[in-house]
């Protein structure tokens, strides 16, 4: 599946990025390297940059040098005052989960397009909420599911539909990290449940398997549960009527370190991606032959995903590969997934 759109013009879409912690960061230095992007203004309520430098932050991955912003950027504490900005266009937001349903909803009755972090909400009653407001929306919205962009997953996705190597008779997805820098300082380690490692990172695998199969007939989960609630570890078995046999693992309780990686079985071949593989992290073996190495496209999920976002912005096409609907069917396996891990049974859906 092709996941960039063709450029008609050779303008700038004058971006904002609202949430300056590790994934704010992330998006805010590859809109600075993409030509098709203008970051105009920042914001946030307490890491704002300091003569035009933004220190970096750590996050699940490794912390981000500084960022030399120049005086030319806005720096703002309030969204409010981002919305009123005229020649702001897109609105990326990275902020905290629970501030995703109001912050989501004024961007798009402010006329401005919205990136918007995953999950789209904690709940999927809020991000039914958010996409009634985008259905009528002039600009337009689209969840940060960057899986689906990411090389050597997307590949996955054209595989899966073509058939490449027959159908898939069984699937496992693995996503493992330490507890995230801004979970140590308490982000999602206090007395309320923001929905743990299960609908932070876990998500992403949860999204990657019904963008492959669809929506699975029924869930069973087994988990880790922390004190306040949260499940930072969570194992599901995805069951669909007519197959196939699909599982993911995902975990905050890797003592150091990240890793994702998954395996398809099928009719001809093994589809297995390693991360710590690195330029060989995927790898295809067919019946009867060695293993081969598919090579993978440059750059990631993170600039992927977003250079798709800035092309819809200037094609005038709103986006297809994830879209707000999608975003809110995740949250309704994630929250059936929830539901098993607290009550031992398997949950439909």
């Amino acid at each position: 599946m092709k996941t960039k759109i063709k450029r008609r013009s050779t303008r700038k879409v004058n971006v904002a990025v609202v949430g300056l912690g590790f994934m704010g960061v992330t998006h805010l230095r590859d809109y600075l390297q993409n030509k098709s992007a203008c970051v105009v203004a920042v914001c946030d309520a307490v890491r704002l940059p300091v003569k035009g430098v933004l220190a970096g932050v750590a996050g699940n991955i490794k912390k981000t040098a500084d960022i030399r912003l120049g005086k030319q950027v806005k720096v703002f504490r309030q969204l409010e005052e981002v919305l009123a900005e005229p020649e702001v266009e897109l609105v990326d937001l990275c902020t905290p989960t629970p501030l995703h349903r109001e912050q989501s909803m004024a961007a798009l009755r402010a006329g401005k397009h919205v990136l918007c972090e995953k999950p789209l909400a904690r709940t999927s009653a809020d991000a039914s909420k958010i996409l009634k407001v985008a259905e009528s929306a002039r600009g337009f919205l689209m969840p940060a599911m960057c899986m689906r962009f990411w090389p050597g997953w997307s590949w996955l996705k054209q595989v899966v539909e073509k058939r490449t190597y027959g159908k898939v008779l069984a699937a496992r997805f693995l996503r493992l990290s330490e507890m995230p820098g801004w979970s140590k300082q308490g982000t999602y380690t206090g007395a309320t449940d923001l929905g743990g490692a299960l609908f932070d990172l876990h998500i992403h695998d949860t999204d990657f398997v019904q963008f492959l199969f669809g929506v699975p007939s029924s869930v069973f989960s087994t988990g880790v549960t922390e004190t306040n609630g949260s499940i930072n570890h969570v194992t599901t078995q995805y069951n669909y009527a007519n197959g196939p046999t699909v599982y993911a693992e995902g975990s905050w309780l890797l003592a150091k370190g990240f890793h994702m990686a998954y395996t398809l079985h099928c009719e001809r071949a093994t589809l297995d991606y390693d991360l710590s593989r690195g330029v060989e992290a995927l790898q295809v073996t067919e019946t009867g032959k060695s293993a081969r190495v598919i090579k993978l496209d440059q750059g990631d999920g993170y600039n992927r995903e977003i250079d798709y976002m800035l092309q819809c912005v200037l094609s005038g096409r709103p986006p297809t590969m994830v879209t707000a609907s999608d975003a809110v069917r995740t949250l309704e396996i994630c929250e059936a997934e929830e539901k098993s891990v607290r009550s031992g049974k398997l949950v439909n859906l």
